[in-house]
């Protein structure tokens, strides 16, 4: 699955309000639902293609219109889009992805949720980040796609963090590479829910720590960098510490204490197995690749390893 594929209220300023009123209305028939995905995935024919990738991971039978009701740019080649899905039928959970179809385009896209489960409960909307490439879906996101664009999308993925309330508490460690960060946002930001229900409640799910690694080329490239926000919401549980590898211009001040110059190295991942603990690795597949094996290595349970490539 290719995680290159944002929730956060107040970033997509102007008629949101309104457009997304207007989206509630957008419905596709079940017919024009149908055949928009047995088009698609007849037409799909390159073994790069994500539904071939992917053509044995779960995912669900719905298929959801969607409607674009907010774009951004969080860097110069990865574009946010913010989804209206209307349909009450359609929910994910955090770390899952969704099949992407645009009518007009015979190749399905596939990109990670970046937003929290709750953005959807409470608003409806979930939140993707898209690099450009040449592969068509990102293509017509990046040159074609705007506000009240209509698409549809069906939740899949079996990479996703879903404790229940009576769970053991977890600490999670999160590892990414470029836009390897886009399914562990939506971890992150679901563990900050977590967090919020039991300081307001003192029920739910006991979440432990969280440690967020995270690795660049430079800070430009470094997506969210609101994730500073709910490091600094929750001082005694998120921790983040981000990563450059090709550096050439002056850090920021705000950036600084939590930048690393060089990739994430294996002794600070080391550092924080326990028993207790979970990894979420999503980033090249040499990256994610290299971090598995070590944690097995490490004698880390074959189950508290969970990874996604990106390609």
């Amino acid at each position: 699955m290719a995680c290159a594929a944002v929730g956060v209220p107040g970033l997509f300023r102007g008629s949101v309000g309104a457009i997304c009123t207007q989206a509630a209305l957008l419905r596709l028939t079940p017919s024009a639902l149908r055949h928009l995905t047995l088009s698609s995935i007849m037409k799909s024919k390159r073994k790069t293609d994500h539904l071939e990738r992917t053509a044995d991971v779960v995912r669900r039978e719905v298929v959801s219109a969607a409607k674009v009701c907010g774009t951004a740019y969080e860097s110069p080649s990865v574009k946010r889009l913010r989804l209206l899905v209307a349909d009450k039928d359609f929910s994910f959970k955090a770390g899952q992805w969704v099949d992407f179809f645009i009518p007009g385009v015979s190749v399905v896209g596939g990109f990670s949720i970046c937003s929290s489960p709750r953005l959807l409960e409470q608003e409806r909307m979930i939140d993707l980040a898209v690099k450009y490439t040449n592969h068509p879906p990102a293509l017509w996101i990046h040159n074609q796609c705007t506000l009240d664009s209509e698409v549809a999308v069906r939740v899949g993925g079996e990479f996703f963090f879903d404790p229940q309330p009576a769970d053991t508490s977890r600490n999670l460690v999160l590892i990414a590479g470029g836009v390897g960060i886009n399914p562990l946002l939506s971890i992150l930001r679901h563990s900050a829910d977590l967090h919020r229900a039991q300081a307001d409640k003192g029920s739910g799910y006991a979440m432990g720590t969280v440690k967020l690694f995270y690795s660049a080329k430079n800070t430009s490239e470094l997506l969210f960098k609101n994730i500073l926000d709910l490091v600094n919401e929750f001082p005694e549980k998120i921790a983040c510490s981000l990563h450059v590898t090709k550096q050439t211009t002056q850090i920021s001040a705000e950036l600084k204490p939590y930048i690393t110059e060089g990739r994430i190295t294996e002794k600070e991942i080391r550092d924080h197995i326990s028993k207790e603990t979970l990894f979420y690795i999503c980033g090249p597949p040499p990256m994610t690749d290299f971090f598995s094996k070590q944690l097995e290595n490490s004698h880390v349970p074959k189950e508290h390893i969970c990874f996604e490539k990106w390609w």
